[in-house]
């Protein structure tokens, strides 16, 4: 059930050396209190799919419960209301391909399908419809905790609404989730109805995604290679759950149908300096010119549209060894001028990212860790290699907090703590329920010790 196995601790740029922790197969509820009742001052963490990009999930020289889903974890669905209750191991994957041909779809979905119901509220993870439908812990109505003191507790937001908004966005420092109740989507297809466009600068995207709030999913990948008048130039999609009537030739029977198998493997060995300014540049002129110039309607899969990057097997391979970075950030509507010369001092480095995804938000929940607030948010990668990026970083982050906006820190390996500090203001309210949560200072993390958000 348990052993020591040795977890990739990310701690900085281009700093992936390995560091031991205990891992644990939490297969039972006895199995997880008797891996706290064991753990030494470096605590625990839980562990879903490990698809953070940081490090919120890993806990170098204490113990990791890994909350894998072997078959045995639950589901069950209310087809009156919608509402879902999962074993916390249970992933989006597994909700999508058991309950979207009953006509159910997941409140909210991140780039990957790879995600456990604990990770996404622990996380709470936000998508393409934030706009329209808020984060993952906006649709979560209980949460069953685990406390460090071995206790089961049921979180509400009407009467636990301190622990349960503090375990929404969390990072796990709360306790450990074992299961939750939230409300799905009715769909009558596993289409989408999409329609994409392209924007020649960043000032034409943006007033182009004005219009959003007509459409429940939007996003649009920019260009942060393309410099003066093209600066910022993107392709805007936008989209809905198709109806029966929008398909072509697909009877009742079958508009439901979901297959979610990955159908590409990247190969197991990419030069880490493959991807550069002139080989994304290139990239990015391929995929901006592929798209169309006027709006064009078309009929996509949830996995296309959703998750593309999840049809390619270790897709992470095509950033070399050193793997890559990613870094994401929201800046309040009226900072608009500032998100500009964040994009403009990016395209002056000739960042090198070919995933740089802008979308807005709308105003944010009670969670005093989660990250959307109302506003615009720019997520990216670039190579580990590129280590002087770190110094550019360093500047933004400075654009960032003195606009009033913050990083996420699900996604975070670069910020430092007074970054949360200010972008966080609620840091210390969140900071005294969670003390309170866990008197015994058992929940501990990579993450949670480089930025202290515990104070211990």
């Amino acid at each position: 059930m348990s052993s020591n196995r040795e977890l990739t601790r990310l701690s900085g740029w281009g700093n992936t050396a390995p560091s031991m922790c205990h891992v644990v197969d939490a297969s039972g509820l006895d199995v997880i209190k008797t891996a706290i009742e064991e753990s030494d001052t470096r605590g625990v963490i839980a562990r879903g799919l490990g698809r953070s990009y940081g490090a919120p999930a890993q806990n170098a020289g204490g113990t990791v419960l890994l909350m894998a889903d072997h078959g045995d974890s639950s589901i069950g669905l209310d087809p009156q209301t919608g509402l879902v209750t999962a074993d916390a191991r249970v992933s989006l994957e597994r909700l999508m391909t058991e309950l979207v041909p009953q006509g159910w779809f997941v409140p909210v979905t991140p780039g990957t399908r790879q995600v456990t119901v604990g990770g996404a509220i622990a996380s709470d993870i936000h998508g393409k419809n934030h706009h329209v439908d808020g984060s993952f812990g906006d649709h979560v109505v209980k949460i069953t905790l685990l406390t460090s003191e071995g206790n089961v507790r049921e979180l509400t937001p009407e009467e636990s609404p301190s622990e349960f908004w503090a375990t929404v966005g969390g990072m796990g420092l709360t306790g450990v989730i074992l299961n939750a109740t939230f409300k799905m989507i009715p769909i009558t297809t596993s289409s989408m109805r999409v329609e994409t466009s392209r924007a020649e600068n960043l000032s034409a995207l943006m007033t182009s995604m004005q219009d959003d709030r007509d459409y429940r999913y939007s996003v649009a990948w920019i260009d942060l290679v393309a410099k003066g008048s093209r600066m910022g130039r993107g392709v805007l999609t936008r989209g809905d759950h198709a109806a029966l009537s929008d398909l072509k030739n697909v009877d009742e029977a079958s508009a439901l149908k979901f297959n979610p198998k990955a159908l590409l493997s990247a190969p197991p060995i990419f030069p880490s300096g493959l991807l550069n300014k002139w080989t994304v540049s290139a990239f990015n002129e391929v995929w901006f010119r592929k798209a169309p110039a006027q709006i064009h309607e078309s009929i996509e899969s949830i996995g296309s549209f959703f998750h593309p990057l999840d049809g390619v097997k270790q897709w992470n391979r095509l950033y070399g060894r050193s793997g890559f970075v990613q870094y994401q950030f929201v800046v309040p509507f009226g900072a608009e001028e500032t998100l500009e010369a964040i994009v403009h001092r990016l395209s002056a480095e000739n960042c090198a990212s070919f995933l740089a995804v802008l979308k807005y938000f709308r105003k944010g929940n009670d969670g005093p860790l989660s990250f959307p607030l109302e506003g615009w948010t720019l997520a990216l990668d670039v190579p580990a290699h590129g280590g002087h990026m770190a110094a550019v970083f360093a500047e933004v982050d400075e654009m960032v907090l003195h606009a009033g906006g913050r990083h996420y820190l699900a996604k975070d390996a670069h910020i430092r703590p007074d970054a949360v500090m200010r972008g966080y203001p609620r840091l210390q309210e969140w900071r005294d329920v969670q003390q309170r949560m866990d008197p015994n200072h058992v929940w501990q993390s990579d993450l949670a010790r480089r930025l202290r958000l515990t104070t211990r």
